[in-house]
């Protein structure tokens, strides 16, 4: 079954920059939006960006003006650029697609903000 796959997390002080990618394990078709989520320490799931296929995004409002979401129709990917992190930032962050009336989802990755 195909998944999708993340990458880019890890470590960073503070102000620091990370770039997350996530593409898909196998063909997977033409997909509608695309997104990334958090979860945090609470285990809370909350929606950071996400990306229509047409371009249009959207980006929940702790993030607006630090994080770009962008993505590659031709390959299936959307990345993620977060600059300017904060601490409040930690938490696992899942890449997310739809396709019709199917959902895909990654295993996650750890960002981890240090004050």
């Amino acid at each position: 079954q195909v998944q999708l796959v993340e990458s880019g997390g890890g470590l960073v002080q503070a102000g620091g920059s990370l770039q997350l990618s996530c593409g898909p394990s196998g063909n997977i078709g033409e997909l509608g939006t695309m997104g990334w989520y958090r979860h945090g320490p609470l285990n809370q799931r909350t929606l950071v960006a996400s990306i229509t296929r047409f371009g249009s995004t959207h980006y929940a409002d702790a993030v607006k003006g630090r994080f770009t979401i962008r993505r590659d129709n031709a390959k299936s990917t959307v990345t993620l650029q977060m600059n300017s992190l904060k601490p409040e930032d930690t938490g696992y962050y899942y890449c997310n697609a739809r396709s019709g009336v199917t959902e895909f989802w990654g295993q996650g990755t750890q960002v981890t903000v240090s004050s």
